[in-house]
């Protein structure tokens, strides 16, 4: 017996289709015939595959359910029916024909694994048996028998098993190797198979096109080659070796702009940013080589590196201009991507373009990066959700085959291929031969339709190689001597390409020519070709210069007309008789209602509320998003009212502040995934795009924005002293020491104040619900676009001093600093021998102390904005008191956290002469809080004693 014989036999019994399973597989083809719709997709594939293998007749009858016919026999049997003999021949013919669709099947779904990608040919081809024919028992002698092939595209329905070999092999096995078939749609499958194996993956281009990419590799080859001899060891992250990216960029802008696509927004790390600013934006060289020079304009307070810049531009296409943008990003790899998404779902929205046909993502990876990294999963989480869907993103990774220095694939990830992530949003993948730049443009073509198609994420995956180091100061050879003696004997992909065309009879010289004109514009500072438009502007573009140049201490006009009120308010707490409302929720909006004819003071909730009605109805739309948004996660906001007698999963909600104007601007709320590190650089984005929407981005609980803290440094905090982008993002961050334990009671306060500098950011922490009212509207209504950071409250939602009254709403602004609210003690305050100073819940306990007391000799201030400090406000409130000789900073956090630290110098610059500051507060801490409730009651005791006892530890005297 011959090992083929033996592998095929052993495959029999224990492959899926035999062996045990037969019973199992049989039930469920009889189910198929009777329902195909009953059995699932990868088994309705096989199959419908089925269908098409004649019958052993030679007919094309379709197969029926052959339950019946078996009992209808069984029946014949016992009344003593004819026996049937079926020829062995036929028998092995049907067989063989049920291979042919089992070996079809297999390069569908991995013949990709031999596909030619690595222009290195570094790895032996794999063993996959089930590519081999000799697996499925075939020999030399079936390589001419004729077998259907109507399932496929090839353009013959039979075709000899030997050309069929070939036609797999080219479409599956060449330098494009796709992968598609783990997706569940059907129509998705068969779309592939038919752009694929229609043209066998071989692209059919003129000698124009052909040249045209010849002169985008001489470009992306030609700008790194200058670089490297006249800026020589200065970093730049260079291309060399993925030079057809540029090819690939080219392609899907063009394309894009052909197939109505108005805008792309592109993010992407340092490998190849420099080339793409010049090659795909239309930066000019000579303004690159100033950066690299240091005679370029430094504007900025702090600036960034040239391979971190941002930049965009209007270029030509075939279908009209594009507007490209290339976003900024930090070091921090791949953590542009969620900005890109939020950019472009602004862009989006306001054109009105819900399925994204006029804006497209393009995000750029490193190899390494895209598997490591785990806000890749995070963002494609995002993709095809209500709130945060951007009609699919072309995803395209410069596949060096070297993360930093590690370059073994034991070492740099566990799946076969650093794409396999987005198997989890069935994103079809195209792996393709960098050393192949047409195969490269073609693979970029098909992305780009399959995404304007379908509205899905699609990969491109470039397998190329870095022939420098990570930078150009490294030595790479160090620790990957092998991979570098290939890399060192590589002609290079221009070369090789401008050798395939002179072979082709297209000029000996066109290669060299190319280069001589790219270098000739290199000296210029010049491009060889310009298609960008320099005085196109879009109706879409926003204009910023309303928002530059302002100060926070610009006024804005945040109370509402009395009569404007109660309109706003009759109409946010009707709900429609059709809509019936959990009890619970309907005692809150009667509630509300009666807040809003002023019969009660108004509560939190509604003071929320009311901000955004009054903000939509003026034209300012509101985009709220965060884990449990729409409810609360302190069930206080019921923005989304669900109707309890709905009949369908996916219907019966209504939104009150969707319904409080005619012609209003939109409000958005979104229950999010539950992500903080996407779906914040996601809302960046947004509001980075759009400064004329209220864009809040809500924690569940403060705590979790840590898991976001990349977003927060790098784009929040330092995005305007860095890259000069102005941006009004909201951020709320519930924030209490209410014996919750150490992850449910700080929003790390700490961490914002350390973060706060040149101006850049507001740092709030309001108490009552008209300044959560006030300062919501002020984020909009003042031409300041600056993120601002709300600790907001937890048992605050509730307390009944904090609320207020209607009055405080429709006159009145943000206090940044609310004085002494006791007129008792400021009747004597020439009495007063101790000021509190304090932020937050814990000036209610101090309140509540002091009265249990009958203290009067304490005043107590509540810093309402902690950053930009409110000196002028502060000195006011603390003037009252010219006696004091105490000024007491109490807090309920640790004293390494929370404000003390950062704010301590703002006091004192505030206090008198001779007056000492001391500290009241939880002892320094590891932890945010202790877990134990005993010993949370015994802390938050003392520290509330503390303020009003005698100063001790630290004492800081003016």
């Amino acid at each position: 017996m011959s090992d083929t014989t033996s592998v095929y036999q052993a495959y029999q019994g224990n492959t899926y289709l035999f062996g045990g399973n037969a019973p199992y597989v049989e039930e469920m083809y009889e189910n198929y015939l009777a329902n195909p719709g009953s059995v699932p997709d990868t088994w309705r594939e096989y199959f419908d595959a089925l269908q098409h293998v004649p019958a052993v007749d030679g007919s094309n009858a379709r197969d029926v359910p052959h339950l019946p016919v078996i009992n209808a026999f069984a029946e014949r049997a016992k009344q003593g029916g004819t026996k049937v003999v079926v020829a062995s021949a036929d028998a092995e013919m049907g067989r063989k024909r049920t291979a042919v669709q089992q070996l079809i099947a297999a390069y569908r779904n991995v013949g990709q694994r031999w596909a030619d990608l690595d222009p290195l040919k570094r790895t032996e081809r794999p063993a996959i048996p089930e590519l081999e024919p000799s697996f499925y028992g075939f020999t030399d002698a079936d390589q001419e028998t004729v077998f259907d092939t109507s399932n496929t595209f090839f353009g013959k329905d039979k075709m000899p098993l030997r050309e069929l070999l070939n036609a797999l092999h080219e479409t599956y096995c060449g330098t494009i190797g796709a992968e598609y078939m783990y997706t569940t749609d059907q129509a998705q499958k068969r779309w592939w198979q038919q752009k694929l194996e229609g043209i066998r993956s071989k692209p059919q281009f003129n000698a124009d096109r052909k040249r045209h990419i010849l002169d985008r590799l001489t470009a992306a080859e030609g700008l790194e080659r200058f670089l490297h001899t006249k800026y020589v060891g200065q970093k730049r992250f260079s291309l060399e070796g993925g030079e057809s990216f540029i090819a690939s960029m080219d392609e899907l802008i063009q394309s894009a702009g052909a197939k109505g696509v108005q805008e792309i927004v592109i993010g992407m790390a340092h490998r190849g940013r420099l080339n793409v600013l010049v090659n795909s934006l239309g930066k000019m060289p000579k303004d690159l080589f100033a950066e690299f020079d240091h005679t370029a304009p430094e504007e900025l307070p702090a600036g960034d590196v040239k391979y971190h810049q941002g930049f965009s531009s209007d270029v030509s296409t075939a279908g009209g201009p594009v507007h490209l943008s290339l976003a900024f990003n930090p070091s921090h790899l791949e953590i542009v991507n969620p900005v890109v998404e939020g950019s472009v779902r602004a862009r989006m929205d306001r054109r009105d373009d819900p399925k994204g046909s006029q804006v497209l993502p393009v995000l750029v990876h490193g190899d390494s990066a895209f598997g490591g990294q785990g806000v890749n999963q995070e963002t494609l989480a995002l993709a095809q959700t209500r709130g945060y869907t951007t009609g699919g993103t072309v995803h395209i990774i410069i596949n060096n085959q070297i993360g930093f220095t590690t370059s073994d694939p034991r070492d740099m990830r566990s799946t076969v291929y650093c794409t396999d992530i987005v198997k989890m949003v069935e994103a079809p993948v195209l792996h393709v031969n960098g050393d192949d730049p047409e195969a490269v443009v073609l693979a970029t073509q098909l992305a780009l339709e399959f995404r304007m198609e379908f509205r899905q994420d699609v990969v491109l995956d470039i397998t190329c190689f870095r022939k420098l180091g990570h930078n150009e100061q490294d030595t790479p050879a160090l620790t990957q001597p092998l991979m570098y003696k290939k890399i060192a004997q590589h002609p290079g992909t221009r070369k090789l390409y401008a050798d395939k065309l002179s072979a082709q009879g297209m000029g000996d010289t066109l290669g060299d020519d190319m280069v001589k004109a790219y270098r000739a514009a290199m000296d210029a500072g010049k491009h060889t070709i310009d298609p960008v438009l320099t005085n196109f502007k879009s109706k879409y573009a926003v204009d910023w210069s309303p928002f530059l140049g302002k100060k926070w201490t610009d006024a804005g006009d945040t109370a509402i007309p009395l009569t404007e009120w109660k309109r706003l308010a009759e109409k946010l707490t009707t709900i429609p008789d059709s809509v019936a409302p959990h009890q619970l929720v309907k005692k809150v909006y009667d509630d509300r209602a009666a807040m809003g004819r002023g019969e009660v003071n108004v509560d939190w909730g509604m003071g929320e509320s009311m901000a955004f009605a009054s903000l939509v109805a003026s034209g300012y739309p509101v985009r709220l998003s965060g884990e449990d948004s729409g409810r609360g996660t302190f069930t206080h906001r019921h923005a989304v009212i669900h109707d309890q007698n709905r009949e369908k999963w996916d219907t019966g909600t209504y939104v009150p502040l969707q319904n409080v104007a005619e012609n209003q601007a939109p409000f958005v709320v979104i229950d999010s995934i539950l992500s903080e590190e996407a779906v914040l650089g996601f809302e960046y984005g947004y509001a980075g795009s759009d400064p004329n929407t209220l864009v809040i981005w809500e924690a569940q609980f403060g705590d979790f924005a840590n898991g976001a803290q990349v977003v927060i440094d790098q784009f929040i905090a330092s995005g305007e002293v860095k890259w000069g982008r102005a941006n009004g993002l909201t951020l709320m961050l519930p924030h209490g020491y209410e014996g919750q334990g150490p992850e449910h009671s700080s929003a790390r306060l700490e961490r914002f104040m350390q973060l706060a500098a040149d101006a850049n950011m507001q740092i709030v922490q309001p108490t009552t619900a008209s300044q959560i009212f006030h300062v919501l509207r002020r984020q909009m209504v003042r031409n300041l676009r600056k993120p601002l950071v709300i600790m907001t409250p937890k048992s605050l939602l509730r307390n009944k001093d904090a609320t207020s009254p209607l009055s405080e709403f429709t006159k009145g602004s943000f206090q940044t600093v609310i004085p002494e609210q006791n007129d008792a003690i400021d009747k004597k305050a020439d009495k007063v021998k101790r000021v509190i100073a304090c932020s937050g819940k814990v000036y209610y306990d101090l309140v509540k102390k002091r009265t249990e007391n009958e203290v009067t000799d304490v005043a107590i201030i509540r810093v309402e904005q902690l950053y930009p400090f409110p000196h002028k406000a502060f000195a006011a409130a603390l003037k009252k008191y010219p006696n004091a000789t105490d000024i007491v900073w109490c807090q309920d956090e640790p004293q390494n956290q929370g404000a003390w630290f950062f704010i301590q110098h703002n006091i004192h610059e505030n206090m008198l002469d001779g007056q000492k500051l001391g500290y009241s507060g939880r002892a320094a801490s590891a932890s945010p809080a202790v877990g134990y409730s005993h010993l949370h009651q015994e802390q938050q005791k003392a520290l509330v004693e503390g303020a009003f006892a005698k100063l001790k530890g630290f004492v800081l005297t003016k």
